[in-house]
């Protein structure tokens, strides 16, 4: 008897494999203790997390600082040993009177060699991204439901489906991993990762503060464009090696695409990289730090052009609307990842959301203050005090701000995509070739007379920054105001009087 003349009732339950199976165990256990927890402070556990979160970081950092700081320039290696023995950090330890200091000494002797600090740094930028890329997979859903007058996820986790990214993530990494028969296996199981860990590898060079960074290069910019060039590298090769029609038109169609706009891209980022001199992302931030108006963007009339130029080239970048024609849900099924499934399609998506994050970062430090707030910091308290440092962090400058602006101008993208309709890919590259680079290419040639010609502090370069400062906040207050009056009013619907908005009938909504 088929299967499918079984009531429902009567079937056997289909297998789970072992990673399943623990996934069930684990959920059902947590599931009575976290529920009613995560239904009543969920706003509170994000906030513990986020300030647990830089709490670690700090102290990890502190651990550092002390290892070198304390042991270090205390106890130098003897000639031939790459290594301070555990014995000198057991006296540094003991000098210093710090508890269990003979305990201790171990553990921290590991954290001398370099390499070990690489890893934790790692692990730590790769945390990063799949907390960014889980929390605007749910922001995503949640902006499409609000401007679609629907409500988003709203059941797994209680509190407004915040836990819908993780259960997504488990299902996918549960699932069949399905390899084409007509497919290049080889190059076909390599692409996601082709695609995933140049994103890794641009957040290594990302600064998030002053101090805040992986890896500080003289050529941080340049590395990162790199990395972005050769996340694209990944998703032809996907659309290639799955040989089919869908997957290779999806393939070409990025290729064309980031071809074309890869040059009005670093054309732009040239503009604010030859106002500071410097190729150095943690040299370019810094040098923003005399409040809102000394920020790159609200320079000159140029720069800020250069901003909004770099903005929309940056959309097909991250192949985000109007600019997503490499996926192309409509015409293409699903464009160049089609044939993918389980937790390679999951690293195609993680590397899009991360990439997104990237470029955000860039925009931010190249144009928007970097990590400054609009506040100057000359007025920041002049104090050693762990008090005085965390008041200047939250006020003048920090990553706080940094994750912010990057998380504002995410979600500008991401209203974007549901707001403006997908256009043609002869559309795409007209604007690019007939439009953008013509216009980038002015702004930078009247960039560079205004550099070489108008000196700082001058009547024509107060005009010119006070002209751009008042459309960049003229912009930004539009931004805010129609996001408010959208947020405002997200309960009107397009239907008929007396209908019942549906997170009226979610308990625990």
């Amino acid at each position: 008897m088929s299967d499918i003349s079984v009531p429902w009732r009567d079937r056997e339950k289909p297998r789970l494999n072992p990673v399943a199976r623990l996934v069930v165990v684990i959920a059902k256990l947590t599931r009575a203790v976290w529920t009613p927890i995560l239904a009543h402070f969920a706003g509170f556990l994000l906030l513990g997390a986020i300030v647990g979160s830089i709490l670690l970081v700090w102290a990890v950092y502190g651990i550092f600082n002390y290892v070198d700081a304390h042991v270090m320039d205390v106890h130098e290696p003897a000639a031939g040993d790459r290594f301070v023995r555990v014995a000198p950090f057991q006296e540094a330890l003991a000098a210093s009177e710090v508890p269990l200091g003979a305990v201790l000494a171990y553990p921290l002797w590991v954290l001398q060699c370099p390499f070990i600090r690489d890893v934790f740094g790692l692990c730590g930028v790769f945390g990063v991204i799949c907390l960014v890329a889980m929390f605007a997979i749910w922001w995503e859903r949640k902006v499409a439901g609000h401007i679609q007058s629907r409500c988003g996820p709203m059941r797994v986790g209680r509190w407004h489906g915040w836990a819908q990214s993780m259960a997504d993530g488990l299902k996918l990494v549960c699932k069949e991993d399905l390899v084409p028969r007509s497919a290049d296996r080889a190059l076909f199981l390599a692409a996601p990762y082709l695609t995933f860990i140049p994103a890794v590898l641009a957040f290594v060079a990302l600064p998030f503060g002053t101090y805040w960074v992986f890896r500080n290069l003289d050529v941080g910019l340049v590395f990162i464009l790199a990395m972005l060039g050769v996340e694209v590298v990944g998703v032809i090769i996907a659309g290639w090696a799955s040989n089919s029609k869908w997957t290779v038109l999806g393939a070409m169609r990025e290729a064309c695409q980031m071809v074309s706009y890869e040059i009005p891209m670093g054309m732009a980022l040239l503009v604010p990289i030859m106002c500071v001199g410097s190729l150095n992302l943690v040299t370019v931030g810094d040098s923003q730090s005399g409040g809102w108006h000394t920020w790159l963007a609200f320079r000159s009339p140029f720069t800020l052009c250069a901003c909004l130029t770099y903005f929309i080239a940056a959309l097909a970048s991250c192949k985000r609307a109007p600019f997503d024609l490499p996926e192309g849900e409509s015409e293409l099924v699903g464009g160049f990842h089609t044939e993918y499934s389980g937790w390679r399609w999951c690293l195609f998506f993680f590397a899009e959301y991360a990439a997104m994050f990237v470029v955000c970062g860039l925009a931010t430090i190249l144009f928007l203050g970097g990590w400054h707030s609009p506040l100057p910091s000359s007025w920041a308290l002049e104090s050693n005090a762990i008090w005085a440092k965390a008041v200047n962090g939250l006020l003048f400058a920090g990553p706080l701000w940094f994750i912010g602006k990057c998380m504002c101008l995410m979600y500008v993208q991401l209203w974007f995509r549901w707001t403006l309709p997908r256009i043609r890919i002869d559309q795409v590259l007209h604007a690019c070739v007939q439009f953008m680079l013509p216009l980038v290419m002015l702004v930078l040639l009247a960039n560079t007379f205004w550099e070489l010609y108008v000196v700082p502090g001058d009547v024509l370069f107060i005009v010119g920054n006070v002209a751009a400062s008042i459309v960049g906040l003229v912009l930004t207050l539009g931004f805010v105001v129609i996001a408010g009056y959208g947020w405002w009013n997200r309960r009107r619907l397009v239907q008929p009087q007396g209908w019942t908005y549906a997170v009226d009938l979610l308990k625990g909504s």
